[in-house]
């Protein structure tokens, strides 16, 4: 171990070529002990930790030096009336914001008194928008419409690639000059499905400009991603058509909880949210309708294994709060929550413990786990936008 330290630090092997020649085990603790000297920083925490360094060298991670701990919390039960998920639910936080756990309970508890939540999923795909490009606008359009008038055949070239993907529709196609960005949407199963519609979208692009040659069309694949996708990014494309999960989480609260527990009126939280989530919002040019929702997909994502770089997408959608008569409508919809029960980080041991937690781990739990998020979501929502109108913001946080 020693030599091989001192080869490392004499440039002769690189950290990734660590994996090749030790135990995954060495080569992590070789590499951070690199660190270490050529920092001067002891890592003596990043060290210890309880997860597999083979699993996660294999699939989650490149030049692993140890690992990051989160505190992790939990905030429940939450009361679910799903499709998928019904009953009583403990939702795992990770966050190092505090108040954060305790807000969230507090939603949960309110929401309870109610009856619970109601929670469904509304639409479900994951998207790739390849940019083509051709010699002029004239083929653009030629591009664009054939295309669209060969979905089936692009939709069994694309489907060869996979099990568990299905092409469910190409749309919009939009044309920017003499560039054409088709947008392809795909039913993932339990997976996020990133790789999976990115693999099925390249074999469709290959396909597409060897047919279209055939007909004298010049059309070549800039790049398979185009950002009409939209990845990781907060867009209107993804606000109206939808990415991932798209969620609606509602609850009916009678005016004496409201009193009560949140310390506030109906009216007012209507309020509040018209001049800060709607008319702020817009004033801001914000597609985040709403008062923290990437507080509390970030908090979930972070604990069940999720693409974190995608907390960015679920922080876009629409708080709604109508005072009635006898007391609160409250609804969060959230149109772009991309997130999956199997691969990825969902493999990493800590991360599924808490899919467990939820009794969301493996296939057949995805549409479960989206609909225990979009309840979670309303409960923080709720239990901040009550602390605002009652003042209490500032005290939660001292």
């Amino acid at each position: 171990m020693e030599e091989i330290l001192e080869k490392l630090k004499r440039g002769e092997i690189k950290p990734y070529q660590l994996d090749d020649i030790m135990d995954p085990r060495d080569a992590v603790e070789v590499r951070r002990r690199y660190i270490e000297e050529v920092t001067g920083v002891k890592l003596e925490h990043v060290g210890r930790y309880s997860i597999d360094e083979r699993g996660a060298i294999e699939k989650n991670i490149e030049n692993m030096i140890g690992a990051i701990q989160i505190p992790l919390g939990f905030a429940g039960p939450l009361k679910i009336k799903g499709e998928y998920a019904r009953g009583e639910f403990y939702i795992p936080l990770s966050t190092t914001e505090g108040a954060l756990v305790a807000s969230v309970n507090r939603g949960c508890s309110v929401i309870n008194r109610c009856g619970g939540c109601t929670v469904r999923v509304v639409e479900d795909k994951m998207t790739r928008a390849p940019v083509f490009k051709t010699s002029s606008v004239v083929e653009a359009i030629k591009l664009k419409h054939w295309i669209l008038e060969n979905f089936q055949r692009i939709k069994e070239v694309a489907e060869s690639t996979t099990r568990h993907g299905r092409l469910i529709s190409i749309h919009p196609v939009v044309v920017v000059g003499r560039y054409v960005y088709p947008r392809f949407a795909y039913s993932t199963g339990d997976a996020m499905g990133m790789n999976m519609v990115t693999i099925a979208t390249e074999k469709a692009c290959k396909f597409i400009e060897e047919e279209v040659a055939r007909e004298g069309i010049r059309a070549r694949t800039v790049a398979l991603s185009g950002n009409l996708c939209v990845d990781k990014k907060p867009s209107g494309v993804n606000m109206i058509e939808g990415r991932g999960k798209s969620i609606v989480a509602e609850v009916f609260l009678e005016e004496e909880v409201v009193r009560r527990y949140l310390k506030t009126t109906s009216k007012a939280i209507e309020q509040v949210n018209l001049y800060k989530n709607l008319i702020g919002s817009a004033a801001a040019n914000s597609m985040g309708f709403n008062a923290h929702y990437a507080n509390i997909i970030g908090a979930i994502f972070l604990a069940t294994g999720q693409d974190e770089a995608h907390i960015v997408e679920g922080s876009i959608g629409i708080t709604v709060a109508e005072a009635e008569e006898d007391g609160l409508y409250f609804s969060v919809t959230l149109p772009d929550v991309p997130l999956g029960t199997v691969g990825g980080g969902t493999r990493v041991e800590t991360q599924r413990e808490c899919l467990e937690m939820l009794g969301c781990r493996g296939s057949g739990k995805a549409l479960k786990f989206a609909e225990i998020v979009g309840g979670a979501v309303l409960a923080g929502e709720l239990s901040l936008l009550g602390a605002l109108a009652s003042g209490d913001l500032a005290r939660a946080h001292a």
